[in-house]
């Protein structure tokens, strides 16, 4: 699906990074960064762009070589990994930042993905979230079709025991990144360290 949602000149969901990481990336240590389900590497370039060392992972292998295009456009370097994240390694207090920008995932997998993030993020690391919310159902502007695979305040607290938030937020906003994510938006945004 997405391959095929990627296999075009456009870039879906713009060049620009999303706006909630363009004005709180400081939250994120200079370090090693995993942006998941990444796509088109918006914003896997904009973090490059800032002196991170970041690697880019996603399904859609068409995504990720318009990422590394991007990225060579922009006179920077980043890793692409093509992965399933149901499946992908994160490794062991590997990663500086974790970055998840509208990856929307069934709960199971996204549950599983979760764990493995706790284990993945160094002590000192940050997990930067924005995602809709289930209220998104009615805004029809961007998003998958079902509340489940959205995010909520209580789903990341039950679902990231060992994070605590310095921002956890349900914001409406304009969203407009590329043809996919156009018009209000209701979103949520997390910041979240180790406890």
């Amino acid at each position: 699906m997405w391959d095929k949602e990627y296999d075009r000149e456009e870039y879906v969901y713009g060049k620009l990074p999303n706006d909630f990481l363009k004005s709180h990336y400081q939250a994120i240590p200079k370090g090693k960064v995993l942006m998941l389900a990444e796509g088109e590497g918006r914003n896997a370039v904009f973090l490059a762009k800032l002196g991170y060392s970041v690697t880019a992972v996603d399904l859609s292998c068409v995504g990720l070589k318009k990422a590394e295009k991007l990225a060579s456009e922009n006179n920077v370097k980043i890793e692409t990994i093509c992965a399933d994240l149901a499946e992908f390694d994160l490794g062991d207090k590997k990663w500086d930042g974790i970055v998840s920008i509208y990856c929307h995932l069934p709960p199971t997998i996204r549950q599983a993905l979760y764990k493995k993030i706790e284990q993945a993020i160094k002590p000192s690391g940050v997990f930067f979230l924005e995602g809709y919310r289930p209220e998104q159902l009615d805004n029809k502007t961007g998003g998958p079709p079902v509340a489940s695979m959205m995010a909520s305040k209580e789903t990341l607290v039950n679902e990231l025991p060992k994070f605590a938030f310095s921002h956890l937020e349900d914001v409406d906003r304009v969203v407009n990144e590329g043809i996919n994510h156009n018009g209000l938006g209701a979103v949520i945004q997390a910041i979240g360290s180790l406890k």
